[in-house]
């Protein structure tokens, strides 16, 4: 069943079919908050209140974009009020990572595709993601581990293709400066 149909069942009076859509969204909907907050329990409390949240003005979905869209929309802003919150950024350096995590962090950078134990490549790549600030930080998790199209990107975050698009360019290339360390012989 698809998205837009599960709304409608809870909104006709079926609010357990809402649990449907917490199995369907959570584990995107906690990468990204993790990615975002930077600690594993903060996260699945925010994704426990965006979920909260998002049930509650379920009426006011309207259905104009994919319920996920709408879900990371309310998921960016309450992230960004978390943070705003408590003021912080994630508690580690880029030279703590590298220097506790260098051979690992060099496998992330230069071959995502290495068969690593995923939860490991998980946590590295976001820690990585975290030394970047919080726009770019939101655009590279929904483009490159959400998978996201720009077109939703631009809708979550309420911007322009093009603003997506120069914060993407960006983005990444503050990345590729983080990770140019691990491509200078001898650094690691």
């Amino acid at each position: 069943m698809h998205d837009a149909a599960v709304v409608q069942e809870v909104l006709s009076g079926h609010p357990d079919a809402y649990a449907t859509l917490v199995a369907r969204h959570q584990g995107p909907l906690r990468r990204y908050c993790y990615s975002v907050l930077g600690n594993q329990t903060d996260a699945d409390d925010a994704a426990q209140e965006v979920f909260i949240k998002a049930y509650k003005s379920l009426k006011r979905f309207r259905g104009q974009s994919k319920f996920s869209t709408w879900l990371y929309r309310i998921a960016v802003n309450h992230c960004k009020d978390l943070l705003r919150q408590k003021g912080r950024r994630p508690a580690f350096s880029w030279e703590q990572l590298v220097e506790k995590e260098g051979e690992k962090a060099e496998v992330l950078a230069l071959d995502p595709t290495n068969p690593r134990e995923e939860m490991e490549r998980a946590e590295l790549r976001d820690r990585i993601l975290g030394q970047l600030s919080e726009d770019y930080r939101q655009v590279l998790t929904l483009r490159e581990v959400e998978g996201l199209s720009y077109a939703e990107i631009a809708e979550i975050l309420d911007s322009s293709l093009d603003s997506v698009k120069a914060k993407l360019r960006r983005a990444r290339s503050e990345l590729r400066d983080k990770l140019g360390h691990f491509r200078t012989p001898g650094n690691v």
